[in-house]
């Protein structure tokens, strides 16, 4: 069986269109930045500071909701992800060079939570968490979207 493939001509492509260096950077280096830049100045390198409330909110049922910083910190690193998973999605050259600094920081992560004392909280564990779903769902989708791209045929 013979099937032939028709390529049409690249017109209105935009080829070799390069993305912004600072695109490449993983988005989880704000909360980890941050969370240091906090850590050290403001809470003294000590983990409980993460637990001081910001501001309280009696809601409707008369309970009181507080909001304390390491809660902030987690919000911020749940919206970082979302959008780095959104960057995962991109094929092409640029991709593996982002997955690997992804995995760059997963480690600095890691290695940070395991020597530093300041680190040792569950808020920087849940960042480090986020930075490992990362590292995975970038490679899970790459791979998923590669395979989309190459048919086999027997």
């Amino acid at each position: 069986m013979s099937e032939t493939v028709i390529v049409p001509p690249a017109t209105g492509i935009v080829r070799g269109r390069r993305r912004h260096p600072l695109t490449l950077i993983p988005l989880l280096v704000i909360p980890w930045a941050l969370y240091n830049i906090l850590g050290f100045t403001m809470f003294g390198g000590q983990p409980s500071g993460w637990a001081n409330q910001l501001f309280q909110i009696r809601m409707v049922s008369g309970t009181e909701w507080s909001l304390t910083w390491g809660d902030l910190m987690l919000l911020l690193g749940i919206i970082c992800l979302f959008f780095e998973v959104l960057k995962s999605t991109n094929t092409g050259r640029s991709s593996l060079v982002e997955h690997m600094l992804s995995t760059v920081l997963f480690i600095v992560f890691l290695v940070e939570f395991i020597l530093l004392g300041a680190a040792a909280s569950s808020t920087f564990f849940l960042l480090m968490a986020m930075s490992l779903v990362d590292v995975v769902a970038g490679f899970s989708i790459s791979i998923t979207g590669a395979g989309r791209d190459v048919t086999m045929e027997n």
